[in-house]
């Protein structure tokens, strides 16, 4: 039963991301491909699911989505202006080897969304 809930839990929450990423993704400038990439999905399950709604989300899935939340939410506590916080994704960073945060996530990989994650976590810790 707990199981169940958790289950029912982590699909509205899977869902309630998915929908404000669709949002982030515009900030970021982010292109319907590049986001499929960034979710680890076909481009047109992506597709469906921006029209309808989010279907059944993998644990991997999940993970994304809730790291790229932690992303913006890291950014938009380093950065005062908006503005500042959604273009910072796309800028050359020395951090990730001269290349810039998108362009390291989009190797596909969770974990480098998860690097891009903790780096911005330790400049919010001051570090």
């Amino acid at each position: 039963m707990l199981g169940e809930v958790y289950a029912i839990d982590a699909q509205q929450e899977a869902a309630a991301f998915f929908r404000t990423s669709l949002n982030l993704f515009e900030k970021w400038g982010v292109t319907e491909e590049q986001a499929a990439m960034l979710l680890d999905l076909p481009l047109r399950t992506y597709r469906q699911w921006k029209e309808k709604s989010l279907a059944k989300c993998s644990s991997e899935c999940h993970a994304r989505l809730s790291n790229l939340m932690g992303i913006q939410e890291a950014l938009m506590t380093i950065f005062r202006k908006p503005e500042r916080a959604y273009s910072w994704i796309r800028m050359d960073n020395a951090a990730f080897d001269g290349v810039s945060a998108l362009h390291l996530m989009l190797n596909g990989e969770l974990a480098d969304i998860i690097r891009v994650r903790r780096y911005l976590e330790a400049e919010c810790a001051g570090g």
